[in-house]
């Protein structure tokens, strides 16, 4: 028996169905997976491990599991899972329908974390023993060491951890990303750790491949399946309105010394805004950029493609399907521009303050003062999770949030008098961006901070009402530094929850 993408002749005995694989998980385990962004996540045997914990249930007996990933995966991993009531808790991402309605139903934990915290919390034992890893890799070489997949995650730290180890090996990954990691082992605990010695986003300062014990691997399952692809849509007007806010205040610092005419390393979050802001990068001429991110999408793809970034590291692609193909035809060229990492470094905030990035990342809302929500609607339903995002904007060089000014038909306002949750305080908030302008924040006390925020980035539907709000709160507030009227701060929402509209 021989496979193409499995070399190594001492674990070809070891391959196996999914089903053979997912018997090695137990009720209670905690398990690792690979996968963020919907790439390199397992693609068989999370669905084998469904099968297996809807029997249990049909017989009586309780089987349910911790989930743990890099970032979000996919419909055959979180969906299935969440199908069948199998998990327990789940950390640190997640973007799956199903699963996120399970856990705004209280039937599932979730933990929301930083992910440059997740690898340090498993080695600092937070989240208990981990049981067993199964990740994703394109192939096996002759001396066991593994060819990464599409994203490196949090893979690294879950073959060093696991007791056991699941491998599965997808042949539709292309061949070509041999080649294009860079692991680094050079990470180590309190006290005895040591600075990372990165200094530009193309540097390679580890290793092509990912290590494991072949003695803790148990099952070895072959597939052939496509990442989930994200789709994303031509750039709106809206879109375009935010992006060209933002490209016009970055060619403002370029003119003021404040940025270098090839900026700083860019970070970009998930989505169509920040995908029609990089697009907008190529139009207004900039060159020699470069990216220090957590995911190649589809607009960074294009800014490689025609020279307007000269690298791009990340930990993961996320590619619509025209451009996941693109990717496979040009992945020879691509090899030397694009450099996948493990997120611990990818998101690591020593080098994002080092490197100085320009951290560009979606909101649900912000209010007045530059507290920014990037993850509960209505202060208590769960959308997604902060991601990546604090860990660049907290320590990043310019951390600058866009959004929409409403939503849901304009029954929902995006700038409101008091965020109904805060993952980004004010402090941590540079710039706010929606289509109807652009905030700036940076050097500003907190009511200054309120008029330019009111000025600049409310809808004109909404921007009478939290003036008022405003003037109010600094009338009569219990204190004037950041004025609140606390019986009014979230009525707002809770007139949406109550009526369908935020509009009195």
């Amino acid at each position: 028996m021989s496979s193409p993408r499995i070399l190594s002749s001492a674990l070809l005995a070891r391959v196996c169905s999914a089903d053979q694989a997912a018997s090695f998980i137990q009720p209670d385990m905690t398990v690792a997976m690979s996968g963020f962004t919907g790439a390199g996540y397992p693609k068989a045997v999370p669905g084998a491990l469904a099968g297996h914990i809807e029997a249990a249930h049909a017989r009586g007996e309780a089987f349910r599991i911790n989930v743990l990933t890099g970032a979000s995966t996919a419909p055959e991993l979180d969906g299935v899972l969440a199908r069948a009531n199998g998990i327990t808790m789940r950390l640190p991402y997640q973007s799956d329908p199903l699963l996120r309605d399970k856990i705004n139903a209280g039937e599932m934990e979730y933990l929301d974390l930083h992910l440059s915290h997740v690898a340090q919390h498993a080695w600092f034992g937070f989240f208990g023993k981990i049981d067993v890893a199964i990740v994703e890799v394109s192939g096996i070489r002759e001396d066991g060491l593994l060819i990464p997949s599409s994203s490196v995650g949090n893979n690294k730290t879950w073959l060093e951890l696991a007791d056991k180890v699941i491998l599965e090996v997808n042949s539709r990954q292309p061949a070509g990303l041999d080649g294009m990691h860079d692991i680094y082992y050079g990470t180590a605990l309190p006290p005895h750790r040591v600075p990372i010695p990165l200094l530009t986003p193309g540097d390679r300062i580890g290793e092509a491949y990912l290590r494991c014990d072949p003695d803790k691997i148990v099952a070895i399952v072959e597939t052939d399946a496509p990442d989930r692809s994200n789709s994303f849509s031509p750039p709106d007007a809206t879109s375009r309105q935010i992006a060209g806010h933002l490209i016009e205040f970055l060619r403002h610092e370029v003119a003021h010394g404040r940025l270098p005419a090839g900026l700083l390393p860019l970070q970009s979050g998930v989505g169509n805004i920040t995908n029609a802001v990089l697009a907008e990068l190529a139009e207004a001429g900039f060159k020699g950029l470069t990216a220090f991110t957590e995911v190649i999408q589809d607009a960074m793809l294009d800014l490689l493609e025609n020279g307007t970034l000269s690298v791009a590291s990340a930990t993961a692609l996320s590619l619509s399907p025209p451009a996941t193909l693109r990717f496979a035809e040009e992945i020879d060229r691509l090899r030397e521009r694009i450099v996948l990492r493990p997120q611990e470094i990818s998101n690591h905030p020593e080098l994002v303050r080092r490197l100085g990035c320009i951290a560009m990342n979606g909101m649900i809302e912000a209010d007045i003062y530059g507290n920014v929500n990037s993850t509960h609607v209505m202060g208590s339903r769960i959308q997604n999770g902060i991601g990546g995002s604090g860990d660049f904007a907290r320590n990043g060089y310019l951390a600058c949030f866009m959004s929409a000014s409403t939503a849901k038909g304009g029954d929902i306002s995006r700038i409101v008098p008091m965020a109904s949750h805060v993952d980004h305080t004010e402090h941590d908030v540079s710039v706010i961006v929606t289509e109807q302008g652009l905030a700036d924040l940076r050097g500003l006390s907190p009511k200054q901070r309120a008029r330019q925020v009111i000025a600049n980035c409310a809808h004109p539907d909404y921007r009478p009402l939290l003036e008022d709000y405003f003037q109010r709160a600094c009338s009569n507030s219990f204190g004037k530094h950041t004025p609140h009227l606390l019986d009014e701060s979230l009525a707002w929402h809770e007139r949406y929850i109550r009526t369908g509209s935020m509009k009195p």
